[in-house]
């Protein structure tokens, strides 16, 4: 699994980081970024709920 992030697509609503924290955080620029690029299998149900909860699809995850 690889997580990305568009910064460009990001509105800082922090919806991944309230989902999954121990995978996403929102910086200083307000913009979401990955804390785990490549997450074992205990954080992949996480990162997907995170994903998931993005309002703009601005999280890709990758096999």
């Amino acid at each position: 699994m690889r997580i990305t992030i568009d910064s460009d697509k990001c509105c800082g609503y922090g919806d991944c980081v309230l989902a999954a924290p121990d995978v996403f955080d929102i910086g200083d620029d307000n913009v979401a970024y990955v804390l785990v690029g490549d997450p074992g299998p205990e954080l992949q149900d996480q990162a997907a709920q995170g994903a998931a909860a993005c309002p703009v699809e601005a999280i890709e995850i990758a096999s």
